[in-house]
């Protein structure tokens, strides 16, 4: 989460249980929407189930409308919160190797934690997959190390990278969310299966 103003509204343990409490919410969100069902995940990229992205674009509106809202009433310092920097090609890479292991896994690493929680094997079968990815990652760094530091770009913002303004990009969020929803409406009659509805 966005560290809230330590030591000013709250203290930092309190920051800290909010954080987990706010963690335990976000796994029960996941669950109730069915992001334990690999068949429900693997649906978004077969277009008949986009449960997933709806969820994912509603996340998108809460968190940035709350953010921008919450800096301007200054309950929250948006220059503590940590920007991953971007390698592109690394990045374009891992994105395939990710998208590829969630069409055949029907878990992304979030989601296979939370279909594991719950006892699902192949969720567990998946986690072992991801670790041995790792090691090889890991082990075999120096032979990919260039390509993986290729193209660095820093920490932009797309706020700064378009010149537009927080609120600005907020609202054209939305507006790209609301287009998601309608796409994933028509993907879902468009593509519809049967079978896949009378499990449900």
């Amino acid at each position: 989460m966005g560290p809230l103003i330590v030591n000013e509204i709250i203290s930092q343990n309190t920051n800290l249980f909010l954080a987990f409490v706010i963690g335990i919410g976000f796994g029960f969100v996941l669950e109730a929407n069915g992001f334990s069902s690999s068949r429900r995940l693997a649906g978004m990229f077969y277009g008949y189930d986009t449960t997933v992205l709806k969820v994912f674009f509603t996340a998108a509106i809460v968190g940035s409308v709350g953010l921008l809202f919450m800096s301007l009433f200054k309950w929250i310092d948006l220059s503590y919160i940590y920007i991953n920097p971007t390698y592109l090609w690394s990045t374009l890479g891992g994105g395939v190797i990710m998208g590829a292991g969630f069409i055949l896994g029907g878990y992304c690493p979030g989601t296979s934690f939370c279909a594991a929680s719950i006892g699902k094997l192949d969720a567990l079968a998946f986690i072992g997959g991801m670790f041995i990815g790792i090691f090889i990652f890991a082990e075999g760094y120096p032979l990919w190390e260039n390509f993986y530091n290729a193209k660095f770009l820093g920490a932009p913002l797309l706020s700064d990278y378009f010149g537009a303004s927080r609120g600005l990009l907020t609202f054209l969020v939305i507006l790209v969310a609301l287009g998601m929803f309608w796409v994933g409406e028509w993907a879902e009659k468009k593509f519809a299966r049967e079978d896949y509805k009378m499990n449900q």
